[in-house]
């Protein structure tokens, strides 16, 4: 459901704007001088209906989950790729004759 609010309304009940449109999928279309000007949704709402996964990336999500990367923390993920960089440097650099 989409609900119409002034930008001063948005301006002055923000956070519990934003709370109904996480908690209740609620969008609220802000006007300015009577003029639409922005539309706040939450994040899952805008993923859901505006901008879907893709086939592709929903494969990678799933196999991720079923082989327990997506627990893995942001550290975790940084040592990954920095592990992954250096072999890769490693085996690009040419063997010295000893």
């Amino acid at each position: 459901m989409t609900r119409k609010v002034s930008a001063h309304i948005a301006r002055t009940q923000f956070g519990q704007i934003m709370d109904r449109a996480i908690d209740h999928a609620e969008r609220f279309l802000v006007e300015r001088n009577g003029e639409p000007a922005v539309l706040i949704m939450s994040v899952a709402d805008y993923i859901k209906t505006i901008a879907p996964e893709e086939k592709a990336l929903k494969g990678i999500r799933d196999n991720a989950k079923r082989v327990g990367l997506d627990k893995l923390t942001m550290e975790e993920i940084d040592a990954e790729i920095a592990a992954h960089r250096r072999e890769k440097r490693e085996k690009k650099q040419p063997k010295s004759g000893r």
